[in-house]
């Protein structure tokens, strides 16, 4: 089974200070022209990189489903 990851971003914490989308080794977050960081929760493999950069306490990440890969038959 494959874990699935949903990144949740409190916007209201944020300062946009752009570690998550620096530190993130998938570019499952990137940021807008303002420096709003966007969340591609395809991408992302729950390294928890962001989570524990983030100096606003203002990500969160969850393991979202389990789904099965082809290579578990």
């Amino acid at each position: 089974m494959k874990k699935k990851f949903e990144v949740k971003i409190n916007y209201n914490w944020c300062k946009r200070c752009g570690l998550c989308s620096w530190i993130c080794p998938t570019n499952a977050i990137t940021e807008d022209e303002l420096g709003k960081p966007l969340v591609n929760n395809e991408k992302c493999i729950g390294c928890f990189q962001c989570e524990n950069i983030c100096p606003d306490f203002a990500i969160d990440v969850v393991v979202k489903e389990s789904v099965r890969s082809e290579s578990d038959g």
